[in-house]
């Protein structure tokens, strides 16, 4: 038998019970890759002719719409009781459509972020990125409050909500929108940003680096005084990590 006939039909194997829902993905192309209408006649074989269309549909749509979209679906169509039974599945794309759907009940930051905790701490990344991305937009929306609320979690014992907690509102962030005022008035993310600038997870160094870049590239000033304060306050190898990725936009731009 050839071997790399061997491994070429594991990994379609594997593929496959990826798209039946059976178990979680293992790389973000894969994540991209799912037929979700596919995925929900598996995960959901009772799913209604109406679900199964609003789900196709939403095929149509860029990543994070399409989330969104098959989140308030499965919302409308089986009931917030059935959605968060579905944060248990093993599939960790039905579990990201199931926190989305959740995500739209109302509330407060404070309860927006309670209830999302449990996906920001999965242990698939996949459902750690839909976690943030599910709650941003209504975070930013009451930005004060929100800050308050992430920066209370800076302190978890967790690696994956203290990186939530810096994720969720970087100025620019990943497939999402901006927060413009964050990009202008970056000072306001300081609570989050100050308690974590020394983190000793990678995980989080990375998150805290990224928001710092993504203000770096609206306002350069303020990530350049932001550096050469926290490098005399914080001179560890931590904090140099953290700035010499915060800064990479602005080595990049030198001449």
């Amino acid at each position: 038998m050839n071997p790399t006939n061997g491994s070429r039909n594991r990994l379609s194997a594997s593929r496959d019970e990826v798209q039946r829902g059976r178990v979680e993905s293992r790389t973000l192309g894969e994540i991209t890759a799912l037929d979700h209408a596919v995925l929900l006649a598996h995960a959901i074989p009772e799913a209604s002719a109406e679900l199964a269309a609003e789900v196709r549909a939403a095929g149509e749509l860029g990543i994070l719409a399409r989330m969104r979209a098959i989140g308030a679906a499965l919302r409308a169509h089986l009931g917030a009781a059935a959605c968060a039974e579905l944060t248990r599945h093993p599939s960790d794309t039905v579990r990201g459509w199931a926190w989305f759907a959740l995500a739209a009940e109302p509330g407060s930051p404070h309860e927006l972020v309670a209830l999302i905790l449990p996906a920001a701490d999965d242990p698939h990344f996949g459902v750690r990125e839909w976690a943030w991305m599910a709650v941003r937009d209504r975070l930013a929306v009451e930005l004060e409050e929100s800050i308050a609320v992430l920066a209370e979690l800076t302190t978890d014992p967790s690696e994956r909500i203290r990186r939530f907690a810096s994720e969720a509102l970087r100025p620019r962030g990943v497939w999402a929108k901006r927060i413009a005022v964050l990009g202008a008035e970056p000072d306001r993310g300081l609570p989050i940003l100050e308690p974590l600038r020394a983190d000793p997870s990678v995980y989080v160094q990375d998150s805290v680096a990224n928001w710092i870049n993504d203000a770096a590239k609206s306002n350069p000033g303020w990530a350049r005084d932001l550096a050469i304060r926290w490098a005399r306050e914080s001179p560890g190898p931590q904090t140099q990590r953290i700035l010499h990725r915060g800064l990479r936009s602005l080595h990049d731009a030198r001449p």
